[in-house]
């Protein structure tokens, strides 16, 4: 399997950092699955971090723990992209199978909760954006 993601790639938790406008990082710990040497993570739609992200797609993720302290010191520029409905569902998919009961658990009962728009898949492709 392609991981271009080192640590990260294969992390329970992964650091996703994001940018504000005036470049202040701002990081969040989260779930990824890795997939074809991409990361898919899973949040709520209306977040800060995919608002972020649909302004300015340059991200980092690193290795970290559930509290989102740094496991490490391997931070990978990458670039963020928000997925469509299909895509949100294949993240999903994702997220419950590499994560089994608790990601089954969280992510089926924020689907009842928000409904499928009301969550979004994001892919992070290793790289800056050009």
């Amino acid at each position: 399997m392609d991981n271009p993601f080192g640590t990260a790639g294969t992390a329970k938790y992964v650091l996703l950092t994001t940018f504000r406008k005036d470049g202040t990082p701002v990081g969040t710990p989260i779930w990824a699955a890795l997939d074809d040497g991409k990361l898919y993570v899973w949040t709520v739609a209306d977040s800060w971090k995919v608002k972020r992200i649909r302004r300015n797609p340059a991200v980092t993720v690193q290795a970290c723990n559930a509290s989102g302290k740094p496991q490490g010191d391997e931070v990978v520029e990458a670039t963020a992209h928000i997925l469509d409905e299909a895509g949100g569902d294949r993240t999903r998919t994702l997220i419950k199978k590499r994560y089994s009961l608790p990601g089954w658990l969280v992510v089926t009962a924020s689907t009842l909760r928000r409904g499928r728009n009301g969550t979004v898949g994001i892919e992070i492709t290793a790289g800056r954006p050009e």
